[in-house]
């Protein structure tokens, strides 16, 4: 299953990306995701497990156990977003 992974201001600039396509196995919850994220070292756990780092999935804000399953857009965001 493949998801769209978006990621906003600081984050984007944090991880040098700001959106990127991802292969899964099967579904799995946002907490998973963080870990999966993770391993790719200590600047992404430090981004992604920021007490201030926020999640929506599919545009709707999510929690640790939210599932994210097949064709879902996540995004991964700062409290305070904004231009």
């Amino acid at each position: 299953m493949t998801i769209s992974i978006l990621y906003f201001a600081k984050l984007a600039e944090l991880l040098g990306r700001d959106e990127e396509k991802l292969e899964l196995a099967s579904s799995l919850t946002v907490a998973e995701l963080k870990a999966l994220l993770g391993e790719r070292g200590e600047q992404w756990q430090k981004a992604l497990n920021d007490s201030g780092t926020r999640c929506a999935v599919n545009q709707e804000i999510a929690q640790a156990d939210t599932a994210i399953t097949a064709g879902a857009e996540v995004a991964f965001f700062p409290p305070v977003t904004g231009g």
